[in-house]
């Protein structure tokens, strides 16, 4: 099967957050099964073009009233495998930041920036003279796509195409403007101007959203976890989107993203290096405790539990519930029965927060505002503990990482958290981690708590700890759900040619 993946991400070229690895490993699962995968994403500031091909010529993209060029960059998504191709436009993408200057803003182009990237996905697959089956888009930034399928370029070629959109996020939208459809040719959206209820089909509470433009168009819709699949469709979490989604609801699929165990191995880890270790011989993960410990300037205390916490600084992630300096979810750490080890970045309001709380409770917390892979892996290596108190969750990545370094997930109960960790509470036999349900301080504390006092039955830790690394999310199973879809979106589209013809 011949796939064009289309998004704003994929690591390790361009990464903000969970995006770029799953791209990354969907594609690279894919390819391992002989499906023809590629990837067409920006050349954002900062990508190392000495790692790509220009290609010959620039390419032409119908927008506007006319056509804005750009060059073609042609790489690997590994060595020997996956075609990369990256878009050079310096006034779109030649700046730092990719969807803003930080992780609070957004550029005030950036529907143009990435209604370019939709319609050249078309122009290039046409230089190829390579036709997809499946155009698989991701989250608002490349949602249109699915739009400009089905109302303009299937009539250009494109026929036999079929477009899948996943949702990594539903609460990021891509709200612009009415006017904003301006930024697309007369030729992609005539369909739609054409007909008597104008634009009125594409606009949404009267503005334009790139993702529920995706979503009306899309052939099929994937989610990242079953439960977030019918999390969506309720009004509370469906960010107002609930109408739309439940008008869809037979073609939306949750799958769980997976783990590439072969970049996640505690084992082999080079970060974790000279301590590696595995679930026979857990000597390597004592020892990188008291040196994550050292790193974060904390007293190395063998036998008080670390809690470490790996996220972006943003409401999503519950971190409002440890900012609360006086708040119960922060008692433990106050009374020095735990320690806690926070990295990441964010809105600036939480990002002063906790800087904050590194600062008063210099014994017990630590706090490093940084995007930091290699920390990051000690923390997964090294705590006890791993803290995901999220509002929500539309699958997570850490939690599973967590697992499988011997680190046990502390998480609410939401989303791909809800389909992955089993509270040891709830199931002593089974359970990997701890879960609580009410998003409260207080909810919070009580599974901090639970944990704390779980920690100190050695033999019962000990248990948990190699059920968890020997649990596996691996790609392969994701891929064949993926592939699935894929088939019932090419058979939708026979389909619809079917009835087109018939009617002819």
């Amino acid at each position: 099967m011949k796939i064009l993946m289309v998004s704003s991400e994929v690591g390790p070229f361009a990464k903000v957050g969970g995006l770029a690895d799953v791209v990354f490993a969907l594609c690279t699962a894919l390819h391992r099964k002989g499906h023809d995968v590629r990837v067409l994403i920006p050349m954002y500031f900062g990508i190392d073009k000495s790692a790509f091909k220009q290609s010959k010529g620039p390419l032409g993209v119908p927008m506007g009233a006319g056509e804005m060029w750009c060059e073609v960059y042609i790489g690997r998504l590994t060595e020997n495998g996956v075609p990369l191709y990256a878009l050079d436009r310096r006034d779109l993408y030649e700046r730092e930041g990719i969807y803003g200057a930080d992780g609070s803003s957004a550029w005030p182009d950036n529907a143009l920036r990435y209604g370019f990237l939709c319609a050249a996905a078309f122009q290039l697959c046409r230089r190829l003279n390579w036709i997809p089956d499946i155009f698989h888009v991701h989250d608002w930034p490349t949602a249109p796509l699915a739009w400009l399928l089905k109302n303009s370029e299937r009539y250009e070629g494109f026929e036999k195409s079929s477009s899948v959109l996943t949702i990594h996020n539903v609460e990021h939208q891509g709200i612009f403007p009415s006017d904003t459809l301006a930024i697309f040719s007369p030729r992609q959206i005539r369909t739609v101007t054409g007909n008597k209820n104008g634009l009125q089909n594409v606009l949404f509470m009267n503005s334009l959203n790139f993702l529920v433009m995706g979503l009306i168009s899309a052939d099929e819709i994937t989610t990242v976890s079953p439960s977030y699949a019918k999390e969506i469709l309720s009004t509370k979490l469906s960010a107002g989107l609930d109408v739309v989604l439940r008008n869809r609801k037979k073609r939306i699929t949750g799958i769980l993203n997976g783990v590439d165990y072969h970049l996640w191995n505690p084992a082999d880890d080079g970060a974790l290096e000279p301590d590696n270790y595995d679930r026979n011989k857990l000597s390597g993960k004592i020892r990188l405790k008291e040196r994550l410990q050292r790193e974060a300037a904390l007293d190395c205390i063998p036998d008080i539990p670390v809690f470490g916490m790996v996220s972006r600084l943003t409401s999503q992630k519950g971190v409002e519930l440890l900012t609360e300096i006086s708040g119960a979810a922060m008692e433990p750490f106050r009374e020095g029965r735990a320690q806690l080890i926070v990295v990441g970045v964010g809105e600036t309001i939480y990002e002063n927060a906790f800087r904050a709380i590194g600062e008063i409770f210099k014994n017990t917390c630590s706090v490093r505002i940084a995007f930091d892979e290699r920390f990051s892996r000690l923390i997964e290596g090294g705590s006890d503990f791993f803290l995901m108190p999220s509002r929500y969750e539309p699958c997570g990545l850490n939690q599973m990482y967590s697992m499988r370094y011997g680190t046990l997930p502390v998480v609410r109960r939401t989303g791909g958290l809800a389909d992955t960790v089993i509270d040891i509470g709830e199931s002593p036999r089974r359970g990997n981690g701890f879960v609580f349900d009410e998003y409260s301080s207080e909810g919070l504390a009580s599974v901090i708590n639970r944990a704390i006092a779980f920690y100190h039955d050695k033999r019962s830790i000990h248990g948990a700890i190699r059920r968890g690394m020997r649990r596996r999310f691996d790609w392969k199973s994701s891929a064949r759900l993926y592939l699935k879809v894929y088939r019932r979106a090419k058979m939708i589209r026979r389909a619809q040619a079917r009835r087109i013809l018939n009617s002819a």
